[in-house]
């Protein structure tokens, strides 16, 4: 049980916050797996080159992680006052979200489980 009035606990709280621009896009519709792909690939760079590899890349995650990749640049600029060119990516990571079952028709009268995977997408930038 925390002690102490409820304001100061929430002061104590918000000290130990995470002041680093980032971005999290929630049920995001491709599975971790295939996430993890893209985000491998982006990891530790600098925000130029982490997009022009998201451009090119011809995984549909790449798109959705283009997205977010931009929303946490802005996010840098607008309430950070961070400058884009100083930008590097310092944490990216896709955690596992709920899954949609569904039902496929098969021979016999059977019928086989669909599992339609979500995902957590996070992107955490920092200044060099």
């Amino acid at each position: 049980m925390a002690k102490g009035h409820r304001s100061q606990i929430k002061r104590e709280r918000n000290e130990k916050k995470d002041t680093r621009p980032s971005a999290k896009l929630s049920y995001a519709r491709v599975s971790v797996q295939k996430a993890c792909f893209v985000l491998d690939a982006i990891r530790g760079k600098d925000v130029k080159t982490a997009l022009a590899i998201l451009d090119y890349n011809p995984r549909y995650a790449s798109q959705i992680t283009a997205k977010l990749l931009r929303s946490a640049i802005a996010n840098a600029e607008n309430n950070n006052g961070m400058n884009a060119d100083n930008l590097y990516i310092e944490e990216c990571y896709a955690n596992k979200g709920p899954t949609m079952k569904r039902i496929r028709p098969r021979a016999q009268g059977r019928a086989y489980r669909i599992e339609k995977r979500m995902s957590h997408i996070t992107i955490v930038l920092n200044e060099r």
